[in-house]
């Protein structure tokens, strides 16, 4: 009989930079997804959270983007942004926590907040 493995829960540590950058926004706010892992939502839409394992690689976030910006980070930096198959249908890329500064990763953070206003019917104000 073989042991079954649970995806290993984010390290908050990882997430608190991103949450920290987010209170720039009023109306960005953090939340607790269904499985525990915590989002940012703005206009409770979801904007960014970290991606659990084996559909990433741990340490992950996900954050929503429009799909031009997408492909944009994706061809400027492969090393930090990058897709899965499960994540490819979705408006979104993976970002290695590991390799983005606090500037980058506080530009990518405002990109998904326009990309969530959008979403939500918002202007971003």
């Amino acid at each position: 009989m073989t042991a079954v493995t649970r995806p290993r829960p984010p390290r908050e540590d990882a997430f608190e930079i991103v949450r920290d950058l987010a209170r720039a926004w009023p109306d960005v706010e953090a939340a607790t997804k269904y499985d525990g892992s915590p989002v940012l939502k703005c206009h409770k839409c979801f904007m960014a959270g970290m991606a659990l394992p084996p559909t990433a690689e741990a340490d992950t976030l996900v954050v929503r983007i429009d799909p031009e910006a997408r492909q944009w980070l994706l061809d400027e930096a492969a090393d930090t942004y990058y897709l899965t198959a499960y994540h490819e249908r979705h408006p979104v890329v993976l970002v290695r926590l590991s390799r983005i500064d606090r500037e980058a990763l506080r530009d990518l953070l405002a990109m998904a907040r326009r990309a969530t206003l959008h979403k939500a019917g918002r202007s971003p104000g």
